[in-house]
């Protein structure tokens, strides 16, 4: 009898970080270390074009310990977050996110080393960084490794829900961040993944967008002009800052750095649980248009480039698929091609149906509805076939378009 794998969900849990001053100062110490090391490794690797972990790991650990001071298991941290880094680096340069081959562009970023922020995130695993957090209550303390020898008993606090999934599974992977003068402390915890169940009932079409952030076939919108206005005001305000140049200017645009990120996140996490309760609720699964490479697709005027580059598209889609996997329903994602100009009732496809951003009307059958919702029926449906093509033979036949 064999025993039934468990699939679990990888989630990251926020807490923040209460040293002491003498606490923090040991703290920045070591991601200064841990940075100026991994930038040196990542200057090695791009010279000797070197970038297997284990060659690595053998070719520079010994020296990376002695010029840098580093113990044992935090070097190999380094040592993977370069290594890492560099994975994602190639990986771009494949699909062709930084330039064609032999473009001036892309020989540039193929020229130049990888380099790593004096205060970026430094990852600690179970040897580095041990949690110590009660039986209750939402404050706890952690022992860390610092170049300055290891800090026991640093406060941490943190929501009581983080706190209470930290105590209940395995904490992974935890890295420490220092950002805008806060300590917080990212830890990934596994839980596991709720069975998905099968959507018998269709699936719900999503059509993303900047004048509608996310329609719904079902006809719900969440319209865009707010965060779009919100987004304006903050480039307006910033404008006003930079052209000042004074002092209290910089400080001012410091202390708004990454507010509208955050307000976009707030929106987009509202939107996500929104959607994804509905699918729950009627028994379906959810269809996404696939974006990837949308930024390096589309050409627009310059007045269009920061909607279109401050649109968390990509956020957005994250966050549905890991509520989603949590609720244990399935998404899939879509071709997004002629989405929009395609009459869901009778299958026509012409630029011309889609008359203006908001109205659709189809030259054939004479159906007139909203663009964005023609284009989530169009996304259902296709969700449907998508999920066919995955389960097939047996699970397609009995799937209907909500």
């Amino acid at each position: 009898m064999t025993n039934a794998r468990v699939i679990t969900v990888k989630q990251v849990v926020q807490v923040r970080l209460l040293p002491t001053p003498v606490q923090a100062s040991a703290l920045l110490a070591t991601l200064r270390a841990c940075n100026a090391a991994a930038s040196w490794l990542a200057g090695q690797m791009h010279a000797d074009q070197t970038f297997r972990k284990f060659v690595v790991h053998r070719r520079f650990y010994t020296e990376l310990r002695e010029r840098f001071g580093l113990a044992a298991q935090p070097a190999i941290r380094v040592i993977g977050k370069t290594v890492d880094a560099y994975t994602t680096f190639n990986a771009n340069l494949r699909a062709g996110n930084h330039g064609p081959p032999g473009s001036d562009r892309r020989r540039r970023v193929e020229d130049t080393p990888i380099a790593f922020r004096p205060h970026a995130g430094q990852p600690f695993d179970a040897r580095c960084l041990s949690w110590q957090l009660g039986d209750a209550g939402r404050e706890g303390t952690v022992s860390i490794w610092t170049t300055a020898g290891r800090l026991r008993n640093v406060r941490i606090m943190g929501n009581p829900a983080h706190i209470a999934l930290l105590r209940s599974r395995p904490i992974g992977e935890t890295d420490l961040l220092h950002r805008d003068g806060v300590w917080l402390l990212h830890a990934v915890v596994d839980s596991p993944e709720t069975a998905r169940r099968q959507p018998a009932n269709g699936f719900l079409g999503v059509d993303l967008g900047i004048a509608n952030i996310a329609t719904t076939s079902d006809g719900d919108r969440t319209c865009g002009s707010r965060l779009n206005r919100y987004r304006k005001r903050q480039q307006r305000i910033r404008k006003r800052l930079q052209a000042k140049k004074t002092s209290s200017a910089r400080r001012l645009l410091k202390r708004r750095r990454r507010k509208e990120a955050r307000f976009a996140t707030d929106v987009n996490h509202q939107i996500s649980k929104t959607i994804v309760a509905e699918a729950e609720r009627t028994g379906r699964g959810i269809a996404v248009e696939d974006l990837t490479g949308i930024r390096a697709r589309v050409r627009l005027r310059k007045p269009q480039r920061a909607t279109l580059h401050s649109w968390a598209f990509a956020q957005l889609g994250q966050f549905l698929t890991y509520k989603a996997q949590q609720a244990g329903v399935v998404v899939v994602q879509v071709d997004p091609a002629y989405t929009s100009q395609t009459c869901h009732m009778c299958g026509h496809v012409d630029k011309r149906n889609r008359r203006s951003q908001a109205v659709f009307h189809c030259g054939r059958c004479d159906f007139v509805g909203h663009a964005d919702h023609n284009a989530a029926l169009n996304i259902a449906a296709r969700g449907v076939e998508r999920w066919g093509d995955v389960m097939r033979p047996d699970a397609a036949p009995i799937l209907a378009a909500s």
